[in-house]
């Protein structure tokens, strides 16, 4: 252990969080099976075991490079989430041109990190570009620098361990797919166990140097163990009944492609050479399990189910006091319909006493046919009061030939480039003229949809009208390659129907399994949407946001202190010629545009 290690605290010396252990043990034996994602709450030791594992990792022979060489531990190499990608990557030594006339390049943090750990906290609040470029690496193991003209690569292996909260967010699944295994942390204690802690704790702060020499021999032990494993994994057999055991464990479990089948494998292999075996056992494939699909598990039905068992009874809600007085007659035909509970392509269903539609068990209904909406591209104009009141909406108007496509590139940053500035100027300093980086690839865009899901969206189709447009926004998402995320409102709560990710091409067979019923919490999914946007900025400052609130405008909730980041359009869905939802209200409220769906 070197000198400028010896006061991290011991991996030994960390009380329980035994599924975590292991999974940092089976990737410093195997570190073919790509690193740890680590999911948790605050206070659950995840940094902690994260920097005791590059003590357990052998790093570089100190002195010569003999094999009787002592070796010291491996790199421990934070990747802060502020980090630029000079930083990351490495970069052009400017005193070196200028003084040696020499291109030399300066060592970024995935150079330090070569057969070591990068560790990064909250990963999944991690910007977009960095995101790219650890896939990137991550799958070649090679960093390659590519700047004006002048190239230079080295070697990268690294073992890649993240933690976050998913209370702050999802993770990237093309970054969550590169990490092997997953663990997913609980801070609940038992009364021992916090007594241990603090206890073990209050040692290693009086003095950190004693405690680490005091743990120094079972360190040492872990690690022989490890590099005796590390030596076992050519020798180790496995049957073919075992592989075709991962194989249909796989399968069953909806996993995407086969990365999970290798994981596995690689896992199981390790567990049997860390128990000193020699063929892989069915008790290390089933220890593994859960660290491999944890990530990866898919599930057939979206986050809200259709049966109407699996959620809660929803509160009866009533109509607004305005129209309880009203005869049928008086009220739209999405009233009536609604209050029978009836909807388009299910069962009729009686809605309770009293026109509580709101109390109807929830409702599944299919996309409608291509609804004939022109939606907003490029930047959205703003509403005004005048524009509201003159009903001049987006359907009536069109955008100028100057609006810009959904993945319009900016010319130039004003990041100077050094490099290209001194070969314009010929080496002599100061330059006559600065050059400026142009702005590398698209600007981000994301839509996020927030859909009403509510029991009044189920008379004469506007749930089924939703749908379609939504799938309208992510088929034209998914052919620019945007990001697409949906939140679904009803029920009297609000559930992601689809987290964060690049558009996919299928989309109809989530939304179609999507029911709708109970009451508007309207309010409460655009103060998640405000939260949620802000968080998405703060990760990503470069991203375009553009928000879809597609409902029926049937609620009276208020929407003071809520402002949506990026662009924002109100589609009403209410199919009437004569509405009697508050659609335009809630776009003048919102600062957004309103577009009605034709009727």
């Amino acid at each position: 252990m070197s000198s400028q290690q010896v006061d991290h605290f011991p991996f030994s010396a960390v009380s329980g969080q035994a599924s975590f252990k292991l999974a940092l043990i089976l990737a410093a034996i195997n570190p073919t099976i790509g690193g740890v994602l680590i999911s948790g709450p605050r206070g659950s030791a995840k940094s902690t075991l994260a920097r005791g594992l590059a003590d357990l990792l052998p790093g570089h022979p100190r002195g010569s490079a003999s094999a009787d060489a002592p070796l010291v531990a491996a790199e421990f190499v934070t990747l802060p989430l502020g980090a630029s990608e000079e930083m990351l990557l490495g970069t052009l030594d400017l005193q070196q041109v200028l003084s040696n006339q020499n291109v030399d390049f300066r060592p970024g943090l995935l150079s330090k990190a070569h057969d070591g750990v990068l560790y990064v906290d909250e990963v999944n609040l991690l910007a977009d570009n960095l995101v790219d470029l650890l896939l990137d690496v991550a799958a070649s193991g090679i960093n390659r620098v590519e700047r004006d003209g002048i190239s230079h690569s080295h070697a990268a292996e690294f073992l890649l361990v993240g933690t976050m909260n998913p209370d702050e967010g999802e993770l990237r699944p093309q970054l969550q797919d590169r990490f092997g295994l997953s663990v997913e942390l609980s801070n609940q204690y038992s009364t021992a166990e916090r007594v241990e802690i603090v206890r073990t704790r209050e040692a290693y702060d009086r003095n950190p140097r004693q405690f680490c020499l005091d743990y120094a021999a079972e360190q040492g032990e872990l690690l022989q163990k490890i590099l005796r494993a590390r030596k076992l994994l050519g020798s180790i057999g496995c049957s073919e009944a075992l592989r075709v055991d991962i194989a249909e464990r796989c399968s069953a479990a909806q996993v995407d492609g086969l990365r999970a089948d290798i994981v596995w494998y690689r896992a199981a292999l390790a567990h049997a050479a860390w128990s000193d075996r020699s063929a892989i056992s069915q008790g290390d494939i089933d220890t593994v399990e859960e660290l491999v699909l944890a990530h990866r598990r898919k599930h057939k039905t979206p986050p809200q189910q259709n049966s109407s068992q699996s959620l809660p009874p929803p509160p009866a809600f009533r109509r607004p006091p305005a129209e309880r007085g009203m005869s049928s007659d008086d009220r739209g035909p999405a009233d009536n319909a609604a209050s029978k509970g009836s909807n388009s392509g299910s069962q009729n269903h009686d809605a309770g006493e009293s026109g509580d539609w709101g109390g109807m068990p929830p409702q599944p209904q299919r996309a409608a046919e291509a609804v004939d909406v022109t939606l907003p591209r490029g930047q959205m104009q703003k509403n005004t009061l005048a524009a509201i009141e003159s009903q001049r909406d987006l359907s009536g108007k069109k955008k100028g030939s100057g609006a810009t496509g959904a993945r319009a590139i900016a010319a130039a940053s004003t990041k100077p480039g050094w490099f290209a500035t001194l070969v314009a100027s010929a080496g002599v300093w100061p330059p006559k003229k600065i050059c400026f980086e142009k702005q590398r690839g698209a600007v981000p865009v994301l839509h996020l949809l927030l859909i009403d899901t509510s029991a009044s969206t189920l008379g004469h189709g506007p749930f089924s009208t939703a749908k379609a447009v939504a799938l309208q926004i992510g088929e034209q998402a998914y052919l620019d390659r945007e990001q697409l995320a949906i939140f679904g409102f009803g029920n009297d709560r609000v559930d992601t129907l689809l987290p964060r990710i690049r558009a996919p091409k299928e989309l109809a067979e989530l939304l179609n399994t999507v029911p709708a019923g109970g009451g508007t919490p309207l309010r409460e999914a655009l103060q998640q949407a405000q939260a949620y946007l802000q968080q998405i900025k703060r990760q990503t400052p470069a991203v375009k946001i553009r928000t879809y609130l597609l409902t029926d405008g049937r609620t009276n909730a208020t929407m003071q202190g809520i402002t949506l980041l990026g662009d924002c359009v109100v589609i009403d869905t209410e199919r009437s010629s004569v509405k009697r939802g508050r659609g335009k209200r809630l776009a003048l409220e919102l600062n957004a545009d309103y577009l009605p769906v034709p009727v």
